[in-house]
C-alpha cells in the first residue's frame, strides 16, 4: 500500500523573491497574495515522514508559516544561495532530533563545506552548531527516503549541473535550462511535474514560459505546476488565464496530494 503523499509549495519565487526590495514594478506592488513569492522550495509529507527540497534564505519563515515541527531530511538541488542559504536554520530541528540527513551531490557538499565550514568541523566544533548526516547522491543511482524510491534527474542551469527528483509519480525540477534526452526519459509520463518558468523573455540559465510549456509537452505529465517565478512573468491571475488546462502557476502555500 502506497504512503500518503502531500506536497506543499513553501516558496515559488526566484532568487530575489517577490516583491523585490525597492521595486516599483506593478507585480511587486500587487495586493494579490499569489503574487507574493518566497524563495523556491517544497515540503514533502510521505506517510509520517517530512522532507524539504532546498533550504534557501526564507527557510526559517517557511517552517514557521507552515508549522513544521519535525524534519526527516533535506534534498538539495544545487549550491546557489537561494537554495542553500538557510542551512543554519536547521538548528531547532537538530536540537530536538539530532543530526539532520542531507541528500546532495558531491559537488554541492564541497560548496557547502566551504560556505558553512563551522557546521562540518570535526574538531573543536562550536557547541551550538548543527550537524548534518551527509548522503552523497548522483544521477546514476536511485535512493530510498524511508520506504520511497527517489530517482535523481540531472539538468543544466547554464553550465552548472543541478539535480531534480522524481518519486511516486511526482517530479520536481528547478533552475533548469537544458536536459539530456536520457534524463528526460526518466520523467516521461510522470503524473505531476513541477518545472521552473522564470519570465516571458529568454534567459541564459532558466527556462522562460514558452520553453517551460514546450518541455511540459515533451514530458506529458497529467498536471504541471510552474515555479521559480520572477515578477517579470506577470500577474498570477493574468498568466494563469493563458495556460493550457493541465498547467498551473504554483503559488506559496499551494498543496497537492497524490
Amino acid at each position: 500500500m502506497k504512503s500518503h503523499f502531500k506536497v506543499t509549495f513553501l516558496g515559488t519565487g526566484t532568487s530575489q523573491g517577490i516583491p523585490v526590495i525597492g521595486s516599483k514594478h506593478p507585480v511587486c506592488l500587487s495586493d494579490d497574495l499569489k503574487d507574493k513569492r518566497l524563495r523556491v522550495s517544497v515540503l514533502l509529507e510521505i506517510g509520517d515522514k517530512v522532507y524539504v527540497i532546498d533550504c534557501g534564505p526564507d527557510f526559517r519563515q517557511q517552517m514557521l508559516i507552515n508549522q513544521v515541527e519535525k524534519l526527516d531530511g533535506v534534498l538539495i538541488t544545487h549550491e546557489h544561495s537561494d537554495h542553500t542559504a538557510g542551512l543554519d536554520d536547521i538548528r531547532p530541528f537538530y536540537f530536538r532530533q539530532g543530526d539532520i540527513s542531507f541528500y546532495a551531490s558531491k559537488e554541492v557538499f564541497v560548496a557547502l563545506k566551504r560556505r558553512f565550514s563551522y557546521i562540518f568541523e570535526t574538531q573543536n566544533k562550536y557547541p551550538s552548531a548543527p550537524t548534518i548526516s551527509q548522503h552523497v547522491i548522483s544521477k546514476m543511482e536511485s535512493f530510498l527516503l524511508h520506504n520511497t524510491l527517489v530517482t535523481p534527474v540531472e539538468a543544466l542551469h547554464d553550465k552548472l549541473p543541478v539535480l531534480g527528483y522524481t518519486m511516486e509519480g511526482f517530479t520536481y525540477l528547478t533552475d533548469v535550462k537544458t536536459m539530456s534526452p536520457i534524463e528526460i526519459e526518466k520523467i516521461k509520463g510522470t503524473k505531476v511535474l513541477v518545472i521552473n518558468a522564470l519570465r516571458q523573455e529568454p534567459h541564459p540559465s532558466h527556462l522562460n514560459l514558452e520553453e517551460a510549456l514546450a518541455f511540459i509537452a515533451k514530458v506529458k505529465p497529467h498536471r504541471a505546476y510552474l515555479t521559480h517565478i520572477s515578477h517579470h512573468l506577470g500577474f498570477h491571475k493574468v498568466v494563469q488565464a493563458t495556460l493550457p488546462s493541465n498547467v498551473f502557476l504554483a503559488y506559496d502555500g499551494l498543496t497537492i496530494e497524490l
